[in-house]
């Protein structure tokens, strides 16, 4: 834990403190933020108090009294529900704008993990609770600079795995055939050998497949890949090194000679609006012009419906990246979640709009990462649907 800069980013936001409040692990940012054990057993409630001024605080049970020892601060003791309430008005007395792991309407749901009677007890005793989502963001979702370099790292790997996949899933064709689940199991054994590593296996998605944006291929179920299918590959994973973050993309092709004027058509849209959501995003940061993550899913998304395809982009456009390919940033979001986190300096994200018809399904996936006054895509951009 960083106390001078989690601080330093109340005094910013003009937040009077932060509260961390957990029974049996419901709050995993909190051990991550506060380095604490994720093994740590947790059977009573546990309160931590970081004020932007000044000494933290501790509020813990006398069954649990050595919980937070690892962490700087005096300490208060309970052990009945009464003496809980009167310390936890001890603890806030001198603060009123409290950030919290809470978001109002529950609209960014990956933060909102205080439940409902805990921020009722705290608006009880006349405090204000505001959102911890941007403070979490910046303490979660922004790298380092070695962080950045495994970024590179697995982008320079994965962006060569890709496009030997391509060439493998065309031998193969050509040579006794092939199927989703078998490329995915190649995928695997090339990440293995590299040392990569990801939470899920890679996405090989043909025709109906393709238009599932979470397809699964299984040993059991798996489709064939033939000439003339159209053939979509999702792919992430990260060096397997402390810190790592993720690299994650998705390219289409087609097996044959030349894909359908519908399937191009489909691709023209697509990549377009990939293309006009990281323009959205480098301009705003040359511009030094603050931008939520809702913004660039809304140009996207209206690129996409003035194309007469609306109906068919069924997710957000991006997503925020980490050590979780997932991660706790500003996601680009103006469907699922209207997401007004700011687009942090040093965080990443992808932009990946996508079109998804019964026959087949369009994703382009680029990885953007902004620094202070620029902003890039991070790996190789699609242009065309690749020949196989």
């Amino acid at each position: 834990m960083d106390l001078s800069a989690i601080q330093a980013a109340l005094r910013e936001r003009n937040i009077d403190a932060w509260l961390f409040y957990d029974h049996h692990h419901r709050d995993p940012i909190a051990y991550r933020l506060l380095g604490l054990p994720e093994n740590l057993m947790v059977t009573r409630r546990w309160l931590y108090l970081i004020p932007a001024e000044g000494e933290p605080r501790k509020l813990v049970h006398k069954i649990e009294a050595g919980h937070l020892d690892s962490l700087p601060g005096s300490k208060l003791q309970y052990a009945g529900w009464q003496e809980l309430f009167d310390n936890v008005k001890t603890l806030l007395k001198n603060h009123r704008d409290i950030a919290m792991q809470y978001s109002p309407n529950n609209l960014v749901f990956y933060v909102s993990l205080v439940d409902a009677g805990t921020i009722e007890l705290i608006r009880g005793l006349g405090k204000n609770v505001v959102s911890s989502a941007d403070l979490i963001a910046q303490f979660e979702a922004t790298w380092s600079a070695e962080q950045v370099k495994t970024h590179f790292a697995a982008r320079d790997v994965i962006d060569q795995i890709t496009a030997d996949a391509f060439l493998e899933i065309g031998r193969r064709v050509r040579n006794g055939g092939t199927t989703e689940y078998e490329i995915q199991q190649w995928f695997l054994e090339a990440f293995e050998r590299e040392n990569l590593v990801t939470e899920d296996p890679p996405i090989v998605a043909v025709n109906a497949n393709s238009g599932n944006p979470h397809y699964e291929p299984h040993k059991e179920n798996s489709a064939k890949i033939r000439e003339g299918d159209f053939v979509l590959l999702d792919v992430w994973a990260k060096k397997n090194t402390p810190g790592a973050v993720y690299y994650d993309i998705t390219w289409t092709g087609f097996v044959g000679n030349a894909p359908s004027s519908k399937m191009r058509e489909v691709f023209d849209v697509v990549t377009q609006a990939r293309d006009v959501g990281v323009k959205t995003v480098t301009d705003a940061v040359a511009a030094f012009r603050p931008i939520a993550g809702w913004e660039v899913d809304r140009a996207v998304r209206d690129h996409i419906k003035k194309a007469g395809f609306g109906d068919y982009f069924i997710h957000r456009t991006g997503h925020s990246i980490g050590t979780e390919v997932h991660a706790n940033g500003a996601n680009m979001d103006d469907l699922e979640i209207h997401d007004e986190r700011r687009i942090l300096p040093n965080s990443c994200f992808s932009i990946e709009p996508g079109i998804y018809l019964p026959e087949f399904g369009v994703r382009t996936e680029v990885n953007v990462l902004v620094r202070e006054n620029a902003a890039e895509v991070t790996g190789r951009i699609q242009r065309e649907i690749v020949i196989i």
